[in-house]
């Protein structure tokens, strides 16, 4: 298995040698320009993610699934994409090319993984609605702009393609095409074909103006909020009842207080309110197209989730702090919020922000899912046409048409809310990945084929061998194992403890996925102190703990990176339970069509992809070094 990983990352360095050496047609060096500094990078990092989910998401979860404890979702959710982000930051400095979590994926855990990956991502991008990739996100976000919009102009938009193109369809459908929001990603998708710089300066510009109107409406809520809506009771809801002539737009009460909904509905709040952080990816995935990437991405990551929690964390306890959350209308909560405050003028600056806002994060989503169709394009995994560079910009333009366009029918056809959860599940298992690998590639032995190293190879298999005929079979076999396991003789990794680990890994996942979807299904049970339960909770707790502690055992690779998450391994595993637990929040119909799409997926690799990518048809050798594969193929390795 180690064998195979080593082959993985030699093959990848000769990718880095490839899309390097190839010479376009124009004559400029490179596949890519490098253009984006790291205040690029954390542009894109901020818009892409300050979008939808802080102006339109944070209203739907409040009214409906935790009211004020809202803040504490988007802390869990924070926690899970920090924790994340440090990978990225990780990968992306070892390894910064287009590609992100797909290419991270294809390293460690192979090419069918990778391409399950990038698959995903390309649903997370593209729709917001089918699963993980660039595609969701981008037509989810189009439909929050236009609903947006509509909003400012008394909903004058809906109403006319409501009457003019009502639609008899299924739930999961929109009840009317928005030609609205399909005709805003076209326009994005002209923005991306004149290339890098133009569309890093439209980014730079829109996120600029959105934090403003953020910093304001922080600053208004704390100005004008009252804390008696943090403690709201069945009377203030029968006020409001009484008060109201549709009481069909009021939210549920709940069990009133800070959090009416309890434990369980702010932990179906992290799941939702993840997506307000799902787009710093887009800084790895911007990776061939960095600066001195080594240094500028991790810096942009942990820069952009730090300004996106400080964010979402004060925007959303002043939407609670100005409104009781069961009135908070979910299409439109901050300019109704200062309505209600008597601050109504001040709801267009919002619609402003929020019209910027939204414009980043299409903007990003659509970047991101061009450049991770055109890594699995350049792999042969998806079709090689979505590969073509333009001569002068150097922009995957067909790459950025076929994305769009598909971004753009999801955007005309399909509702918000159901896009956003799909999306959510295929970003979280991306996230997964990219966790997994930095976990295991970090324990990889160096591979040198010399002389050294198969001695020392041979000196940690040689007491199986010279192992006293007179000593017992099994208790020889089980004392060495536990001592390889436990107490390793060699301190730098070796084809064993690489191996030790690569196992250990697929078995903590397994155990954690068990755990998470106990403590999802049956909570009640686990924390009530039921014997079966509670039980195997602990057990699968203590395994997990063991397998961590023989992980933490093996040696790390020694080997000198821009930046390495601390705390290994940890860090990774808690993680990797947060994502999985998140993912188990998800409703059985959004798992269906997660399934639908990835099946879709999986019928174009081996029906395509894996006849054509560029592994079937490369007979790599083996580096005398796999991270020095990856170091000397890396920009800027020449020089440092």
């Amino acid at each position: 298995m180690s064998r195979m990983l080593c082959q993985s990352i030699c093959l990848f360095g000769q990718k880095l040698v490839r899309r390097r050496s190839l010479e376009p047609r124009d004559g400029s060096e490179g596949r890519m320009a490098r253009c984006l500094n790291t205040l690029d990078l954390v542009s894109l990092g901020v818009g892409n993610t300050l979008g939808a989910g802080v102006y339109i998401l944070a209203g739907a979860v409040a009214r409906d699934i935790a009211g004020p404890s809202i803040v504490l979702c988007f802390l869990v959710a924070a926690l899970s994409s920090v924790l994340s982000g440090l990978c990225y930051a990780e990968f992306g400095a070892r390894v910064p090319c287009s590609g992100s979590a797909y290419l991270y994926s294809y390293v460690t855990v192979g090419q069918l993984c990778a391409f399950i990956t990038g698959w995903n991502l390309i649903l997370s991008y593209v729709i917001m609605n089918v699963a993980s990739s660039v595609t969701a996100v981008a037509a989810s976000v189009a439909r929050a702009w236009s609903s947006a919009f509509d909003s400012l102009i008394r909903n004058h938009i809906s109403q006319v393609f409501k009457e003019t193109f009502s639609l008899h369809v299924p739930h999961f459908l929109a009840t009317y095409p928005d030609f609205f929001a399909l005709s805003l990603v076209l326009l994005l998708m002209g923005v991306l074909v004149l290339g890098v710089r133009t569309s890093a300066l439209v980014n730079k510009m829109f996120t600029g103006i959105n934090l403003l109107v953020l910093s304001f409406i922080i600053l208004t809520g704390f100005i004008k909020g009252d804390l008696h809506n943090w403690q709201l009771t069945e009377q203030d809801y029968k006020l409001a009842t009484a008060g109201s002539n549709d009481t069909s737009r009021l939210g549920p009460l709940g069990s009133g207080g800070f959090a009416p909904f309890g434990f369980g509905g702010i932990l179906r709040g992290a799941a939702t309110c993840f997506y307000g952080f799902i787009g710093f990816d887009i800084i790895a995935t911007a990776g061939e197209e960095a600066v001195n990437p080594q240094r500028s991405i991790p810096l942009g990551i942990v820069i952009s989730l730090f300004v996106c929690f400080l964010a979402y964390f004060g925007v959303s306890a002043s939407l609670t702090l100005m409104l009781p959350y069961y009135q908070i209308r979910p299409d439109s909560p901050l300019p109704q919020a200062f309505l209600q405050v008597g601050w109504a003028p001040a709801g267009y600056i919002v619609a402003v922000g929020t019209l910027c806002g939204l414009l980043c994060s299409l903007l990003g989503a659509m970047f991101s899912m061009s450049r991770v169709t055109f890594a699995m394009a350049d792999d042969g995994l998806l079709f090689r046409g979505l590969a073509w560079l333009h001569a002068r910009t150097r922009t995957p333009l067909v790459a950025i048409v076929a994305s769009g366009t598909l971004a753009g029918i999801m955007a005309l056809l399909f509702k918000f809310s159901d896009l956003v959860d799909l999306m959510c599940t295929g970003t979280l298992l991306a996230y997964s990945l990219v966790v997994f690998s930095v976990l295991v590639l970090r324990y990889q032995p160096e591979h040198n084929i010399s002389k050294n190293d198969r001695t020392q190879d041979t000196t940690e298999v040689d007491p199986e061998v010279k192992a006293s005929p007179l000593e017992s079979v099994p208790e020889g076999i089980i004392s060495r194992t536990l001592k390889c396991l436990c107490n390793p003789i060699s301190t730098t990794p070796t084809l064993k403890s690489g191996q030790i680990v690569y196992g250990c890994a697929f078995l903590l996942v397994f155990l954690l996925t068990i755990l998470s979807l106990l403590l999802a299904l049956w909570p009640s049970q686990v924390f009530s102190g039921d014997p079966g339960f509670t039980a195997g909770a602990v057990l699968l707790l203590l395994l997990i703990a063991g397998i961590t502690y023989i992980i933490w055992r093996q040696p790390q690779n020694p080997s000198p990176l821009p930046f390495r998450v601390p705390a290994l391994p940890v860090l990774p595993v808690l993680s990797i339970f947060v994502n999985v637990y998140l993912m188990m929040q998800m409703s059985s119909v959004t798992w269906a069509q997660f399934g639908i799409w990835n099946a879709m997926g999986l019928a174009i690799y081996f029906g395509y992809g894996i006849r054509h990518s560029l592994e079937e048809n490369s007979d790599p050798q083996l580096p005398a070094s796999t991270s020095q594969t990856l170091h000397e193929h890396t920009p800027g390795a020449e020089s440092s």
